[in-house]
């Protein structure tokens, strides 16, 4: 098999990278935000649900900007943060019909699968590593029921834990972002995130959901970092 030079692997890998770092772009504002309301109440009473309030205007304004890409954005507090709501999303989303909607959760662990956010991996990875994350795709039962990728970051004030601010992208979005760009590889390729699942393929052995952990030597030709992207391109051999 004739294989692509590393000139034009790296315009893709590029490529790639760009796409997503707008969306990581979108989140670090809301982090920065996050923490400027963070740090007026540092010295006074501990933040509330009011305060995480003053995010909307940044969180509408990058859901009418990135439409194209991102169905969600917020800030997911750690649990014990704010004096009036033992957990919170303050969170908000382009529904079906256009609209800039809030996700409304009911968050009591007495009468919700979903009160305890912290295992899931967009909020336990930036959490353990300190380093911004992609996680899925996965079928978002908690804002979307869509297949989705979920991008974050952690958010620190000082040396204290706040939460990680994210953005939700469809699958169907990103995929019609990327798939154009591995499709000029000669061979089939994946994108793949931390965890070993596949966020986006053309090759039919690796599906978008799947896990690409160990592959077979010979299967692999190799694997490209996109950047600071939490992301590998993996270039395979032609089946």
């Amino acid at each position: 098999m004739a294989l692509t030079t590393s000139v034009d692997v790296a315009d893709v890998v590029d490529r790639v990278r760009d796409t997503l770092e707008d969306v990581f772009e979108a989140v670090a504002r809301v982090r920065e935000r996050t923490v400027a309301i963070a740090a007026v109440r540092a010295a006074g009473r501990p933040l509330t649900t009011v305060d995480l309030a003053g995010l909307r205007p940044l969180l509408h304004d990058r859901l009418r900007r990135h439409r194209d890409l991102i169905s969600g954005i917020g800030f997911i507090a750690e649990p014990g943060l704010l004096g009036d709501a033992p957990a919170w999303l303050e969170w908000w989303q382009t529904s079906r019909d256009g609209e800039l909607r809030p996700l409304l959760l009911d968050l009591d662990p007495h009468t919700s699968a979903y009160s305890d956010y912290t295992h899931w991996d967009w909020f336990a990875l930036p959490r353990e590593t300190g380093q911004r994350a992609c996680a899925g795709p996965y079928v978002d039962y908690l804002c979307s029921d869509e297949y989705s990728l979920t991008l974050s970051v952690p958010v620190h004030h000082g040396d204290r834990f706040l939460g990680v601010a994210a953005a939700d992208v469809y699958l169907r979005h990103f995929e019609a972002a990327v798939i154009p760009l591995l499709r000029v590889l000669p061979g089939p390729a994946c994108l793949v995130n931390a965890r070993g699942r596949v966020a986006a393929s053309t090759d039919a052995r690796h599906l978008a959901g799947s896990l690409l952990k160990r592959p077979d030597a010979a299967d692999e030709v190799r694997r490209w970092p996109c950047g600071d992207i939490p992301l590998v391109l993996a270039q395979m051999r032609s089946a």
